[in-house]
């Protein structure tokens, strides 16, 4: 049969075909006023995708180049730092604080692991120890697993109260349209996202979300930064501006995405961002109940939306998964990183997936896992319904109440 080469991971994801026009038509400069229109609706929009009224800046490089600005911005060398790691891009913050010479003091869970109120507890005390920054993720997408955000903003918050000044900062780039966040309310600091995530738009920008009190902190002495240097591509942005070439056609391409979304919820951004929210919910929960009738186990505590990722029976080695997809379907999924490579698989369900996308990896798997592990009692069909199940109880919007 033909195939079609389809991504099923985390990042990139696949593109959305009007970003994709909007891009191979973005032949404008960087300083016109054509331009300038397309910079400013797309950071008017990044704002009410994120859900916030902070001031949010755009970057011309990955997510890891706004984890690093959101380093070198807020703190200097030596200053005390909290680092929240459970997985594979919770130790990019641990390399990040100590590259930058932060005294880092660390909160580690098992990799599919989260933590628990009372360790993050400890660690802050009730003044924050002097501890001058929090770095989490939103969602670990090494594992899959979602943290709980709303509940290690409280407690971050309940701090100042006793004279403590830590900033929450959340590398949100899978969470970003997967998860309900209420930026403001809770006290988020800075959110990351990134443009090959959600927004469905190749990789190469990222951006953040940046609060009043952050801003403050940057007025203090911190590390050095040039080209990350966010008090500069603040001022810029006011002028509907990038401090250095931006890069325009994946601005442009962005700015499609956003217009999608917006169309999605009837010309409300803010209602496509929570369809997009639900449609990956739905897809994950249909995965989730397909992988589990195969017998299979998810891995990891807390599943977010944003991916599932699926342990392999003791064995196998899910290099071998990963490879009957791309052998057999065209279809890229992801193996385990670091220490979890060869023990699972991940399927994301961030951005341009759909109803039929979700069926269609569900039953190149039960092909897959009929021929490497051969379960007892197998029937082809068994994921299928499973799926199928989840989806007449909540794939409807409407029904969900979104």
């Amino acid at each position: 049969m033909l195939k079609k080469n389809r991504l099923f991971t985390p990042g990139p994801t696949p593109l959305l075909p009007a970003a994709q026009t909007a891009m191979a038509a973005a032949n404008v400069h960087h300083r016109t006023a054509d331009f300038k229109a397309v910079f400013q609706k797309t950071l008017a929009g990044l704002k009410t995708f994120i859900g916030t009224n902070n001031d949010v800046i755009l970057l011309a490089s990955s997510g890891t180049g706004a984890m690093e600005s959101s380093v070198a911005n807020l703190t200097k060398p030596g200053d005390k730092v909290l680092v929240l790691t459970a997985g594979k891009f919770g130790e990019r913050w641990r390399d990040l604080t100590k590259a930058y010479g932060c005294q880092v003091e660390m909160l580690s869970e098992p990799y599919g692991q989260t933590f628990t109120m009372e360790a993050i507890g400890e660690k802050l005390g009730t003044n924050g120890n002097g501890i001058r920054a929090v770095y989490v993720q939103a969602t670990e997408s090494s594992t899959g697993v979602r943290h709980d955000v709303e509940t290690i903003a409280r407690r971050v918050r309940e701090t100042h109260l006793q004279g403590g000044d830590a900033l929450l900062v959340v590398d949100a780039i899978t969470g970003l349209g997967t998860t309900r966040f209420d930026v403001d309310g809770w006290g988020i600091d800075v959110i990351i996202g990134g443009s090959q995530k959600a927004l469905m738009v190749p990789p190469g920008l990222a951006y953040l979300a940046v609060s009043e009190r952050a801003w403050k902190r940057m007025e203090e002495p911190h590390s050095p930064a040039y080209y990350f240097d966010l008090r500069k591509e603040r001022k810029a942005a006011a002028k509907g501006e990038s401090a250095y070439t931006p890069a325009i056609a994946l601005i442009a391409g962005l700015c499609a995405a956003l217009d999608f979304i917006a169309q999605a919820g009837g010309g409300d951004l803010a209602a496509g961002r929570d369809l997009l929210i639900h449609n990956a919910a739905v897809a994950a929960a249909m995965t989730r109940a397909a992988a589990q009738a195969l017998g299979l186990s998810l891995y990891g505590t807390s599943p977010g939306d944003a991916l599932t990722a699926v342990a392999v029976p003791h064995n196998l080695n899910s290099g071998a998964i990963v490879k009957e997809f791309r052998q057999h379907f065209d279809a890229v999924v992801a193996d385990g990183q670091g220490d979890m490579k060869g023990q699972l698989f991940r399927i994301a369900h961030l951005g341009y997936f759909d109803y039929l996308d979700t069926i269609g990896i569900i039953g190149a798997l039960e092909h897959i896992i009929a021929k490497l592990a051969r379960p007892a009692n197998f029937q082809f069909g068994m994921a299928l319904q499973a799926a199928q199940e989840v989806y007449a109880r909540c794939g409807d919007p409407k029904a969900a109440g979104v």
